[in-house]
């Protein structure tokens, strides 16, 4: 080898613990853009790719594993208790001011200007503003960078440990951007974003579970599992708002620069805060949080008043264990107490009863509440609700009002039995006076009246309007609102008598948009069998089963006949699915509007939906589609290959016959490289199409 070659070398692969170092700072960097920026910079795929590169060489390699390293956030321990740690700096609560006026905003400054001894009226004092979130608060013990201990408020003086759970929040660094001191304490607050709880609790009573009373009590009985792998199920969020001990470390002079000191060590630190003077300043504050309060993804019951000059924390000190120097600003309550005057079920969109219960009228989170969902009837029965109990009812932010639980000891003697929504209703829809239905497995009861039933119409006509079923463009959701509130689209095949002039006079809607719409209609009557059966909104029955359905019925009249028993003849057909479908063509009126919908015109050829005589090139194989390809949507990819007999699958296996892969292709890509699937272009799928069988 001449010294010209050495330079044609590759360079050399890096040894494994700089590699595992490289791969950490990678991986913390993006779990930092995710969680915290919320501005990822690489998709999920490459994240997990390096996540499980990092996995295998610590696997190799177990002296260079670290706490610090992202495998180590979920880490599956089961503790036998919690062990006691006591607060270097206790964790003190602070003063709430009940007030809810701007009157306790100018209390606290009065307070704050009399033992600072300002008599001076155009003196004011400078302050932090922030929120108060309702959650658990948590200390987090940093050394040399390293998040080494998580333990809870507690007493306040003495808390418990709660690292292995705490690992698993991924907006909490596990070590430190930037220089960080030699020791760091953190404080702030876990909580549980109400997105993440609502889903939680459908989840929950999915699977027939106890539900949880709010965000704050699921996040806190996250926090207090002794198994780590449940606390990683829990959607849990976290906060930064203050300080403990710290050591090697220049403090900011003011609360607000601490904020923005935490910030840059990598933790979330919320946008809602400000630096006001005076009263004046607070009262607003107070007033555009309040305002803004329904908005925000969580829950605060307040905002939080503190002297932003650490100097004058300092002079200020404290009284009765309570910093002289803060304050909690607190809202009305999201939480109150009423009785069940009645109740009522409501038919959803889609056919869902809710059970609801007619309040005597309480001021809760803001409003006036009359109204609160029961969820269905399994969990107005596992809360035992009953008409004339004391509840407890819970609104916060755009969350529709529910019962939380009742108050037992204030149980009449004369209360009904337990809920139970089928005698309720005495078997039938209480809009339409359909029959109602309840799956195996299922919590819902259902209207089986589909198309009839006008709660769920609105839902039924964007539903048969969509591109992948009936395919009328220009009929969306502010005009289906239109049509059905004014009366001018009572049942589906209403749809078929619009003419350009009633639409015309309609909101919005000119008389090009209405010769459009018209036009879109008309070409709609001309569909096929098995769009036309997805339109109908069957429950279960989606475009695949849909086409299943045409193809081995043929016609929709056999298919409106057949039997449970000729339903499961089916391919991918079961017993559900032929439950379903059975209930809906057992129902006279969804059988009439089919009628009505043919008599109107729509029409499709008396075949199975597809065209049975054209070639099949793809008949038997399966195929997998990844990333965009040039001129093909992935619907209509999707489309041509199954007209040709193929199969389109999610996933990439050994018995994939193609992956066709376009730009930005991801893991499918890589996945078919490594199991030797042959991968094809636009253009050679397009080929592959143009193929004749044999």
């Amino acid at each position: 080898m001449n010294q010209t070659d050495l330079f044609d070398l590759p360079p050399a692969a890096p040894a494994p613990a700089e590699r595992i170092l490289n791969l950490r700072d990678l991986l913390n960097r993006y779990a930092h853009e995710y969680y915290v920026l919320d501005a990822p910079t690489v998709p999920d795929a490459e994240y997990d790719r390096l996540f499980k590169e990092l996995q295998a060489l610590e696997a190799a390699h177990p002296e260079c594993l670290t706490p610090d390293s992202p495998t180590q956030r979920v880490i599956g321990t089961v503790l036998d208790g919690f062990i006691p740690v006591r607060h270097v700096i206790p964790m003190l609560s602070i003063r709430t001011e009940t007030d809810t006026e701007a009157t306790g905003a100018v209390a606290f400054d009065n307070r704050v200007r009399r033992e600072l001894e300002i008599s001076d009226l155009l003196t004011e004092v400078e302050y932090a503003t922030e929120l108060k979130f309702d959650g658990l608060a948590i200390s987090l013990r940093y050394e040399a960078g390293v998040l080494v201990q998580a333990a809870t408020r507690g007493d306040g003086e003495t808390g418990e440990n709660v690292t292995h759970n705490i690992r698993t929040i991924g907006q909490i660094p596990l070590r430190l951007l930037g220089d960080a001191p030699p020791v760091l304490e953190v404080r702030g607050e876990v909580y549980m974003r109400r997105d993440d709880f609502e889903a939680l609790n459908e989840r929950q009573r999915n699977l027939h579970e106890k539900t949880f009373v709010n965000p704050r009590n699921a996040a806190a009985g996250a926090v207090r599992q002794l198994d780590s792998r449940i606390a990683a199920q829990r959607p849990l969020s976290f906060f930064a708002y203050g300080m403990g001990d710290a050591e090697g470390w220049t403090i900011p002079d003011t609360h607000s620069g601490l904020l923005d000191a935490l910030s840059a060590f990598g933790f979330p630190v919320c946008n809602h805060r400000d630096v006001v003077l005076g009263a004046q300043g607070l009262a607003a504050f107070h007033q555009k949080i309040g305002a803004l309060r329904d908005q925000l993804p969580y829950d605060i019951d307040g905002v939080v008043y503190k002297v932003n000059s650490r100097q004058l924390q300092a002079r200020l000190g404290f009284v009765s264990r309570e910093p002289r120097w803060a304050v909690a600003h607190k809202y009305p309550a999201q939480e109150q107490m009423t009785t069940v005057l009645d109740i009522d079920v409501q038919v959803g969109r889609t056919g869902k009863l809710t059970p609801v219960a007619k309040l005597a009228p309480v001021f809760v989170g803001g409003v006036t509440v009359s109204n609160a969902t029961l969820h269905n009837e399994e969990e107005t029965q596992r809360k035992d609700v009953r008409v004339g109990d004391t509840v407890i009812v819970r609104r916060a932010g755009d969350v529709i009002p529910e019962v939380v639980s009742v108050v037992l000891e204030k149980r009449p003697q004369n209360t009904g039995p337990v809920f139970d929504l089928r005698k309720h209703l005495n078997n039938a829809c209480p809009v339409c006076g359909s029959d109602i239905a309840r799956e195996e497995g299922e919590v819902d009861w259902r209207c089986t009246g589909g198309l009839f039933c006008s709660a769920q119409r609105k839902q039924a006509l964007l539903h048969f309007a969509q591109r992948r079923a009936m395919d009328i463009e220009g009929l969306g959701d502010k005009l289906v609102e239109q049509l059905v509130d004014e009366g001018i689209i009572r049942v589906l095949p209403d749809i078929y008598k619009l003419g350009i002039l009633k639409l015309s006079a309609l909101e919005r809607m000119g008389e090009k948009s209405a010769r459009n719409l018209v036009d879109a209609i008309e070409k709609s009557k001309h569909t096929t069998l098995p769009r036309f059966l997805f339109s109908l909104g069957i429950r279960h029955i989606g475009e695949a089963t849909a086409k299943d359905l045409a193809k081995h019925f043929g016609n929709i009249d056999r298919l409106m006949d057949a039997s449970e028993e000729e339903l499961l003849q089916v391919n991918d057909v079961g017993p559900v699915v032929a439950q379903s479908i059975r209930t809906f063509f057992a129902q006279p009126h969804n059988r009439e509007v089919v009628e009505q919908l043919r008599a109107a015109g729509v029409s499709w050829p008396e075949s199975d939906g597809i065209d049975s005589d054209a070639p099949k090139p793809l008949a038997g194989m399966t195929l997998v589609l990844t990333g965009t390809l040039p001129t093909l949507g992935r619907d209509d990819a999707k489309a041509l290959i199954e007209a040709a007999g193929g199969k389109v699958s999610g996933s990439v296996s050994k018995k994939t016959h193609y992956v066709v892969a376009g730009e930005a292709a991801g893991s499918k890509l890589d996945k078919a490289n490594e199991l030797g699937v042959t991968v094809l272009d636009e253009a050679g799928l397009l080929a592959l199409l143009a193929q004749e069988t044999d």
